[in-house]
């Protein structure tokens, strides 16, 4: 079991290096392509920490462990509020002045209740599926359009993070030694998972739920926290936001075109209720002064914890 344990760990960290190194290497092909140092940061703030992920739900997807994949889809989207946001705020208030985030919360609360719709019937049918990645193209579109709304001083944020540098080889070889950890990081996570969970007497689905969108999310976690230090608190909840409209749109949607996904009746009514109620939280919250306090990072924490165990005090009833 030590071993099984040993290859979960050094998944997670060829997942959080293959991450870090992937999203430099996207930001400076992007912007070697012709694309704004701002267009390339405000994309790679959006979507961008979702990769390692995508890695993961892929891998278990094409080898079967799909309710692992769903799992960890949807329980990513719970500790990247609950956790990652909250201890980011804990360790700095985190300023709101990014506009188009408050837009994307809401398209983020619509897409959770449309997966909740889809699944009430117990399956998210291939025609459901593709709506959810045609969601994610029409909000990838109105992202860009809306952009070059944003203040000065948002825009020079965003394009701060792009800043990479430029040499095309330099880029390429680093995609590729990044997509080379992320499969093999995704590889291990995904075959020393379920055989964790089962020496607990877990499901697939618990397992993606909780231990491997924890793990996956420890990385996020660092990086927020030191966004938060820096005043960046339009990354963070930027890279919360997204990576959760990734997670329900892409990697959900994308299992469900390809092959319908069935979800368990308690699925849809506690884990992806408990998705909304996270981001529901946060509407009276960036309300009014559009700042998440010290204070709320430890409601949104004790919130995770108490979710947490809620599910382990259903395993064990």
């Amino acid at each position: 079991m030590l071993e099984v344990w040993g290859f979960f760990a050094l998944g997670l960290v060829l997942l959080a290096l293959g991450g870090d190194s992937i999203v430099k290497g996207a930001s400076g092909l992007a912007q070697k392509l012709g694309a704004s140092p701002f267009v390339a940061g405000l994309l790679l703030v959006a979507f961008g920490t979702s990769l390692p992920e995508l890695f993961v739900n892929a891998r278990a997807y094409f080898v079967g462990a799909q309710d692992l994949a769903l799992g960890n889809a949807v329980g990513s989207n719970i500790v990247n509020v609950g956790l990652t946001l909250a201890l980011a705020a804990i360790a700095a208030p985190l300023l709101v002045r990014t506009r188009l985030l408050s837009h994307l919360l809401v398209l983020l609360t619509l897409s959770t209740l449309a997966v909740i719709l889809f699944g009430l019937d117990g399956v998210i049918s291939r025609v459901e599926g593709i709506v959810l990645l045609l969601a994610f193209v029409a909000i990838l579109a109105y992202l860009l359009a809306r952009s070059g709304r944003e203040l000065p001083e948002v825009r020079e944020s965003m394009a701060s993070y792009a800043v990479t540098r430029s040499v095309l080889w330099m880029n390429v070889l680093r995609f590729l030694v990044a997509s080379a950890l992320l499969y093999f990081g995704a590889r291990f996570v995904v075959q020393s998972a379920p055989m964790i969970g089962a020496s607990w007497g877990w499901s697939p689905l618990l397992v993606g739920l909780l231990p491997v969108a924890i793990g996956t999310a420890l990385p996020e976690v660092a990086a927020a926290i030191a966004a938060a230090r820096r005043g960046q608190g339009d990354m963070v909840v930027g890279h919360v936001i997204g990576s959760s409209l990734f997670n329900l749109l892409v990697v959900v949607g994308g299992m469900a075109a390809l092959r319908p996904m069935p979800l368990p009746a308690s699925f849809v009514k506690l884990e992806l209720p408990a998705a909304i109620a996270f981001v529901l939280v946060l509407y009276p919250m960036l309300r009014g002064d559009l700042r998440i306090s010290r204070n709320e990072g430890i409601i949104l924490l004790l919130a995770f914890a108490g979710w947490v165990a809620l599910e382990l005090l259903l395993i064990s009833n």
